[in-house]
């Protein structure tokens, strides 16, 4: 029975250490990163109502990505993200526990956006398919580094850092 509560004792620790090394890590990334400045895309769409912080920002690099993959102006895409979100805005809160169908919503997109642009709508699933690759890869980069700072600082070890992205890229936690 000791062995057993001594091991439990240690998981426990351990899950702790990790908890806390993790807030304290998000707490002294988000104290010195700089505030960014708006550009006239994300500016655009973070004005837009039912768009929330980072998100909004994210529409309006999305719009941008969106116009120079498919080679049309990137008003045009605004507009059609716009329409497409004004039609598609929840009219209630969802139920508690539950989340939207994202892959439904992402055809969806695509499907809108070729009919609005007049483009082949495998051309706008693949260009949206790019776009939230390179976003994840960007996320995962984002998240190592400040993983490699944790460990260098001593807040975690390198088997913690280690799991935690391991966790991150199977979906188990954020990597935000």
């Amino acid at each position: 029975m000791p062995i057993k509560r001594n091991i439990t004792l240690g998981i426990s620790a351990t899950v702790v250490a990790l908890g806390i090394g993790l807030g304290a890590t998000s707490m002294a990334s988000a104290a010195t990163t700089p505030a960014p400045t708006p550009s006239a895309s994300s500016t655009a769409a973070t004005d837009a109502p039912g768009s929330h912080g980072k998100r909004g920002g994210e529409r309006g690099d999305i719009a941008a990505d969106l116009a120079t993959k498919l080679g049309v102006d990137e008003a045009q895409v605004t507009a059609a993200l716009k329409t497409f979100r004004d039609a598609n805005k929840p009219t209630e809160k969802p139920a508690e526990g539950t989340k939207p169908d994202r892959a439904a919503m992402e055809a969806a997109l695509a499907k809108s956006l070729a009919a609005t642009l007049g483009i082949d709508e495998a051309k706008v699933t693949a260009a949206l398919a790019e776009i939230h690759t390179a976003e994840q890869a960007d996320r995962a980069a984002e998240l190592k580094t400040r993983l490699d700072k944790a460990v260098s600082a001593g807040t975690l070890t390198q088997a913690e850092a280690d799991a935690v992205a391991k966790a991150a890229e199977r979906g188990v936690i954020s990597g935000r």
